[in-house]
């Protein structure tokens, strides 16, 4: 395998991890009047977008290693729970 080829395998594996965690960040900070909380854990976006990430590419990196190949729909219901999950604890959701 190619260093092109392994890079562009790279990049797809991380390409849904990268769009739910922005995606996410900008839709809560969107609707962030409904679920907000006094202080949150982080308060800039870039760096709950990051944390988000670095979950989500835990749970799709363990999804690999657990059914020995991505692309799983278990994989990717688990990372939106997952990242779901991640979100509100930075927002610090019980507080609500």
């Amino acid at each position: 395998m190619t260093a092109y080829l392994l890079t562009n395998h790279l990049l797809n594996f991380m390409a849904p991890a990268a769009l739910l965690a922005l995606l996410l960040v900008v839709l809560s900070r969107l609707f962030f009047g409904f679920f907000r909380s006094k202080r949150p854990f982080v308060q800039t976006w870039w760096a709950q977008t990051a944390i988000v990430f670095v979950a989500n590419l835990a749970i799709l990196s363990a999804g690999l290693l657990f059914f020995g190949h991505e692309g799983k729909m278990l994989t990717y219901a688990a990372l939106v729970l997952g990242a779901a999950l991640c979100q509100w604890v930075l927002l610090r959701g019980w507080k609500a």
